[in-house]
C-alpha cells in the first residue's frame, strides 16, 4: 500500500510537457529545460547553451532564430527582479542535449 502512494505522488515532466506554443510557433524555456535535464546549477547549464550555440553557428543556422534571449520577472521576497531566459526552438533543445554530456553537475 505504501508503494502505491509513492507511485501516485511521483510526477515526471517530459520534454513535451514543458513545450509552449504561441502563434503556431513552438518553443521551450531554458529554465524549464534545465530542470527536466536534472541540472542543479543554472550557470553549468549556461555553459551547455554556449556550446549548443557554437554548434548552431557551425551548422549555418542563426542563433537568433533558435536561442532568442528573453527576460522574466521573478518574485524575490517582497520585490521582483528580472532574470535571463531563452526561448529555445526544438533544434536548439536537440543541440543542448547533444552538448550536455557530463557537464551537468
Amino acid at each position: 500500500m505504501n508503494q502505491i502512494k509513492k507511485l501516485e505522488k511521483y510526477e515526471e515532466k517530459t520534454f513535451e510537457d514543458i513545450k509552449h506554443t504561441e502563434m503556431g510557433y513552438e518553443y521551450w524555456f531554458a529554465r524549464e529545460l534545465y530542470i527536466i535535464l536534472e541540472y542543479v546549477r543554472w550557470d553549468k547549464f549556461l555553459n551547455v547553451i554556449k556550446k549548443a550555440k557554437i554548434a548552431c553557428t557551425k551548422s549555418n543556422y542563426s542563433i537568433d532564430d533558435h536561442f532568442p534571449q528573453v527576460g522574466k520577472m521573478v518574485k524575490t521576497g517582497d520585490s521582483y527582479r528580472e532574470i535571463i531566459d531563452y526561448k529555445l526552438s526544438r533544434y536548439a533543445c536537440y543541440l543542448i542535449v547533444q552538448n550536455a554530456v557530463l557537464i551537468k553537475r
